[in-house]
């Protein structure tokens, strides 16, 4: 594999997704051994031609030789390009980029909802900006990939609990979205929507969680009880992750008791 000599990738410190696919760029022999370095710590006379702030929302690629900047998938198909060139063309065809460009911006802007940084960090002056368009595409998405998983799962269930309609999961992933996004409210206005972001990242996590064992359905065949001990197990990850989420925003406890509180009264309405 050929690699992008005298090119340096800047990651942003305090997101595990980034420091992940940088040092596996450098280990694989996609950059040379220095070719990565967190934007945070990059002196400002290092590369006067950086913006930190964009390069905070979007991975920058810095050429050494010229000073030039990248952002965002250029920079990322600026390296696959030298990595597999027989995928050059494909990531100079303009509508493709554009596309691609749609879906990093949707992952990097929602990244510190998907994967949180830990609690030591936030120690930095520039941090990602917010953008309301992308947040809401994502618990959009993750809403209706949740419910779907959720509505297929529920037919295992039956006898244990009563068959339900179409949309009934559906109505029930949005009806904590709305009824979480009250209570978050009142409790921290300014955290409402990472927040509502950590929050369905759980709940679309859990839901990915429960695929094994409908894929198993079809080739075996379990007790509606089997299931129901495994949905349990799985809510049971979904409680510990809400809690350790919710220590990292410190917004206390309140919203861990409704979480519970609200599916609770949804199973005992389905009961």
């Amino acid at each position: 594999m050929k690699a992008l000599k005298n090119h340096l990738i800047l990651f942003d410190a305090e997101c595990p997704m980034c420091r992940i696919y940088t040092s596996a760029f450098v280990k694989g022999g996609m950059l040379d051994a220095n070719g990565r370095a967190a934007y945070q710590e990059l002196p400002e006379q290092a590369c006067p031609m950086l913006d930190r702030q964009r390069a905070a929302n979007e991975i920058a690629l810095v050429n050494q030789e010229t000073g030039e900047v990248t952002y965002g998938i250029e920079s990322l198909f600026k390296v696959f390009a030298v990595a597999f060139p027989v995928f050059k063309p494909l990531f100079l065809f303009k509508p493709f980029v554009w596309i691609m460009s749609k879906v990093y911006a949707f992952i990097a802007f929602n990244r510190r909802v998907i994967v949180p940084p830990s609690e030591a960090g936030a120690n930095y002056a520039i941090q990602p900006s917010f953008k309301l368009g992308y947040r809401v595409a994502y618990l959009i998405f993750t809403w209706l990939v949740t419910a779907s998983i959720l509505s297929a799962y529920t037919q295992l269930l039956q006898g244990l609990i009563p068959a339900g309609e179409v949309l009934r999961e559906y109505l029930i992933c949005g009806g904590q979205i709305l009824f979480q996004g009250i209570i978050i409210s009142f409790i921290d206005r300014g955290k409402r929507w990472d927040y509502l972001g950590n929050m369905m990242t759980i709940s679309m996590a859990g839901a990915l969680l429960l695929l094994p064992f409908q894929i198993l359905h079809h080739w075996f065949s379990f007790s509606p009880t089997i299931y129901a001990v495994y949905f349990m197990a799985v809510a049971g990850l979904m409680l510990l992750e809400h809690i350790r989420r919710t220590k990292l925003l410190k917004t206390g406890w309140t919203l861990t008791l409704t979480w519970v509180l609200y599916r609770l009264l949804i199973l005992l309405l389905i009961l």
